[in-house]
């Protein structure tokens, strides 16, 4: 680990990039959660003195931090990791108060119900953190990504790692998240002459409220008002003026008087994108993105490699496979003379498989005769299914699989993959019972496949007649197809399909599981942001395939002639593949006669800023593109939310002409929410302007 750390200490000092040299790197980290684990290694205080005097004695000019370690030595730095970090406080009041991971979301496991944050929560987090003395926050994950490959982080991870990120796995900005989160930011930094200059101090507004001051004796004045109540909206008087704030809100005053945004209040846009199917190559309007010319190669069942070895009991298939492949044979043929009880005609004979995960299939005599699975929260697998023996050999093939290496928690290298036993063989009507777990095995690493490098595509192996093989275990497919035409995001859409693995061009693009859907339960329409947020509060895709869509990179196709290559485990349907795009379908926003400024405004002065009042604004996503239609526009009291928007019990009739003129035609635009633009239908009523465009 020191020869480790010391180098890459010293290719950073080599190109001069650390700040103490005039580069960018202004912390170095040592450790990570290391303090969340610790307590289950005698030596932990001993390991994490070492670490710290072994980083420190580098000397990169810079401080160091360690993540979420409370007992972190000086000089070194402890900082928070979590959904919140606002009472967090490090081990020494000579250190700052830093937040090194806030998490945007939660990762996806194939099994699962999908997590996402909502943005209000997120702002108010971070609101809550530089209010309370923070000085330094990262988000985990910011921009999300795709696990090509074998790359998934943990078992049963899925390929998506969008993590819901204000900018998503396809590299497009989440709406309103993104905004969101850039206006939160913008308005901190307002606060930032003050909040440098002096310490804050904070007083009472209330149950569940209070008032952060940064106040200096020149006069600069920067304040935050924080209501935490998970319910209760308030009005609270604070330095002699009147200040609403809606409950799990922070209003955020650079100027200790006006509010310049208020946590749950959004200003930005809301953007519903949607992956739009590409037509086939017959349809007539086709972009010629279609699937053509299937071939396939049969993976034989067991071993089939030179390579194959055999030893005596069952094999932990990490250490033996060297992460080489997710795949690995366990194989055994067993005699059977006809006498046994086993063989009895009503026996009920089972062959009952023990193994520490993630997958296992099962052949008898060549024959699938049933599988198992794991999940995120329980890898092990344990199957007992019925069995027809003959008299004679019979072959017994066992492939387990991997689906992610573990790779957090104490002793996680310790935990093992694969089956471990025990595996019998067990009459159930006469209770006899043929152990193989300490008998000799025939192990193989990986496919045949593999060793044939068929994901290139190029063998001579494949055939395409007589029909294509569907619905059947351990298939190779081939097939090409051109690339969807313009330049939107790219993915593949697996429906049809079981589990498997899938490259382009000869680049994999990770493990597909859209058999694997998660339970009915736990999901709801519309998530409420106040209160604590957990990775299972708010949920999306019960019922369905955790991930059904898979990114492929456009940097990764031709125009034409791509080959796509699948590996099929438990059998499917290649011809229902097809390819989609990522469009973006709506633009909304949704402002309140209530709501602050843009932010973006607060350079004006003052009196202009009182003129101008809350002020809706739509924006195309593309610098080509313009609105082009309004699919609704309701001032007064609307209801739902972007898409599925309706009118309240008040609305004004001039909202749909007046935002038709300003908008149509144009990539952007922005209107001010009051009754001077729009008249007032429901009077002493707070109304909101609700708009939903679409831009071509």
């Amino acid at each position: 680990m020191q020869r480790f750390t010391a180098k890459i200490v010293d290719m950073m000092k080599q190109e001069n990039l650390y700040a103490s040299q005039g580069g960018p790197i202004i912390l170095s980290q040592i450790e990570n959660e290391y303090g969340n684990i610790d307590s289950a290694y005698p030596s932990a205080k001993t390991y994490i003195k070492w670490a710290a005097e072994m980083a420190t004695s580098l000397d990169t000019g810079v401080p160091w931090v360690m993540c979420q370690q409370s007992d972190a030595p000086d000089p070194i730095i402890n900082t928070c990791n979590g959904f919140y970090c606002d009472q967090f406080t490090p081990n020494s009041d000579k250190k700052p108060k830093m937040w090194t991971e806030n998490w945007s979301g939660w990762f996806s496991a194939f099994g699962d119900a999908v997590p996402y944050r909502p943005v209000e929560d997120i702002a108010f987090a971070v609101a809550r953190f530089y209010q309370l003395g923070g000085t330094f926050q990262n988000y985990y994950m910011y921009h999300g990504g795709t696990n090509f490959g074998r790359t998934s982080g943990g078992p049963f991870i899925t390929t998506t790692y969008d993590y819901d990120a204000p900018i998503d796995e396809y590299g497009l900005v989440r709406q309103p998240k993104w905004g969101h989160l850039k206006d939160v930011h913008k308005a901190i930094k307002l606060c930032e002459e003050a909040m440098l200059a002096t310490d804050p101090k904070t007083t009472s507004l209330g149950s569940n409220m209070e008032a952060t001051v940064y106040k200096t004796e020149s006069g600069l004045c920067s304040a935050f008002l924080a209501n935490w109540d998970t319910k209760t909206d308030a009005t609270v008087n604070f330095n002699g003026n009147s200040y609403h704030l809606p409950a799990w809100s922070v209003n955020i005053l650079p100027d200790c008087k006006n509010v310049v945004l208020n946590t749950a209040k959004i200003n930005s846009v809301t953007a519903i994108s949607k992956f739009i199917s590409q037509p086939s190559k017959d349809d007539p309007s086709s972009s010629g993105a279609s699937l053509s010319g299937w071939s396939w190669i049969n993976e034989p069942v067991g071993i089939s490699s030179q390579s194959a070895f055999t030893k005596t009991g069952l094999l932990e298939q990490i250490n033996t496979t060297a992460d080489k492949s997710d795949y690995m044979w366990y194989s055994i043929s067993i005699e059977m003379n006809g006498n046994e009880h086993i063989l009895k005609e009503g026996s009920g004979t089972v062959l009952h498989i023990d193994s520490l995960g993630h997958t296992l299939y099962a052949f008898i005599n060549g024959k699938l005769i049933g599988s198992g699975k794991g999940s995120n929260g329980n890898r092990k697998v344990s199957i007992e299914v019925p069995v027809t023996l003959i008299k004679g050999s019979n072959k017994i093939d066992l492939l387990s699989l991997t689906v992610g290496l573990q790779n957090y928690g104490a002793y996680f290298d310790t935990l093992g993959a694969g089956i471990t036993g025990p595996v019998l063989l067990k009459g159930s009507q006469n209770g006899s019972t043929i152990d193989l777990s300490s008998r000799k095995w025939t192990y193989q690493v990986g496919l045949r496949g593999e060793e044939l490098d068929l994901s290139s595509g190029s063998t001579s192996l494949w055939v395409s007649q007589p029909a294509l093989p569907t619905n059947q275990p351990l298939i190779w497919y081939k097939t090409t197809f051109d690339a969807p035409t313009g330049s939107s995001p790219v993915a593949i859409d697996f429906t049809g399909m079981g589990k498997g693995q899938a490259w382009v061009n000869g680049q994999s693009i990770g493990r597909y599981w859209p058999a694997n859907k998660a339970s009915n339960g736990g999901c709801v329409d519309s998530c409420n942001y106040r209160g604590s947020y957990s990775s299972n509060k708010c949920l999306r895709n019960c019922g369905k395939p955790s991930q059904r869509l898979y990114h492929v990179p456009r940097s990764w196709l031709q125009p034409s002639g791509n080959v796509l290559v699948l590996f099929e485990e438990t059998g499917g349907n290649p011809k229902q593949i097809s390819f989609a795009t990522r469009e973006v379908e709506s633009l909304c926003s949704r402002i309140s006669e209530n709501h602050p400024l843009p932010v973006d405004m607060w350079t004006s002065d003052e009196e202009a800023r009182k003129k101008a009042g809350p002020t809706l604004s739509l924006e195309c996503p593309h610098p080509d593109q313009v609105i082009t239609s309004i699919k609704f526009a309701s001032f007064g009291t609307p209801r739902g939310t972007c898409g599925s928007f309706s009118h309240g019990q008040c609305s004004s009739k001039q909202a749909l002409p007046v935002i038709q003129k300003a908008c149509i035609g144009s990539r952007s635009c922005s209107i001010g929410v009051s009754i001077n633009k729009f008249g007032d239908p429901c009077k002493g009523v707070t109304k909101s302007l609700a708009v939903e465009a679409s831009c071509v």
